[in-house]
């Protein structure tokens, strides 16, 4: 190898480096539409979901803290989302008219008058309260609009398994973080893996989200999307989100 072909290949690989290629991939849009198109089509649906959520302390060290998630809905106004872990013990319930928080563990619950749809209750969290959970765009009607919103390059990375389950990977960039979906191959299109990554924090933490046991056909219990207050429970007016469950935790960011 000659050293003008040895310069021509270093600075064109200093060059791809500084200035990567931005593209979308058709084929990762494509399935993204239509696990969107098959979730926000059905017309209940539960799913479980183990949620794994790193933070990085002062001292630089990455942490993992792990939680576990029941999610139950009912198109186009029922909600129930419950999410446990070693700082969470918490409730959303929504059956129409009135969202509900309770937070069990802390025996404190707020109530917001909210009549419409799950997307209304959904944006009354994360504007309201500022509640945001990551996984939160997929129970959407449209879940696209949200997902696909900022995102400037995509890309199809083939097949692999999650749980068992082949699935198609998708790789998705934005301004500040990356993220993945894994989506169940076949006519049953369900998100089954999440991942998001802030990549521009220091070390670059992430998110994640798995997903187990879909039902697309359940049966729910007559009170499930009902709210009664626990013996001993006080009713605020006004919550901050910790004290729901995004608890902080001293000494990390």
């Amino acid at each position: 190898m000659t050293r003008t072909f040895q310069l021509i290949l270093i600075l064109s690989i200093s060059i791809a480096i500084a200035s990567p290629a931005l593209s979308q991939d058709p084929s990762a849009d494509n399935i993204l539409k239509s696990m969107s198109a098959y979730l926000g089509g059905l017309p209940a649906f539960s799913v479980n979901a183990n949620v794994d959520n790193e933070v990085v302390d002062l001292t630089g060290q990455k942490l993992q803290f792990s939680s576990s998630v029941v999610i139950a809905a009912e198109r186009p106004g029922k909600l129930y989302v419950s999410r446990q872990g070693a700082f969470v013990e918490m409730e959303i319930i929504f059956g129409g008219k009135t969202l509900t928080l309770n937070g069990k563990g802390l025996k404190i619950y707020m109530q917001i008058e909210s009549p419409g749809t799950i997307d209304d209750a959904l944006e009354k969290v994360r504007m309201d309260i500022g509640l945001d959970a990551p996984g939160a765009d997929l129970l959407y009607a449209d879940p696209y609009k949200g997902l696909s919103s900022g995102v400037v390059s995509s890309t199809y990375l083939g097949t692999d398994y999650v749980n068992g389950v082949e699935c198609h990977n998708l790789a998705f960039r934005e301004a500040k973080t990356d993220w993945q979906l894994w989506v169940q191959v076949g006519d049953v299109p369900l998100p089954m893996k999440y991942i998001i990554t802030t990549k521009w924090l220091t070390g670059a933490p992430q998110y994640s989200v798995r997903f187990r046991e879909w039902n697309t056909k359940p049966q729910f219990k007559a009170n499930q999307f009902e709210f009664s207050a626990p013996q001993g429970a006080r009713k605020i007016e006004t919550i901050e989100v910790n004290d729901m469950g995004e608890i902080m935790i001293e000494g990390v960011q």
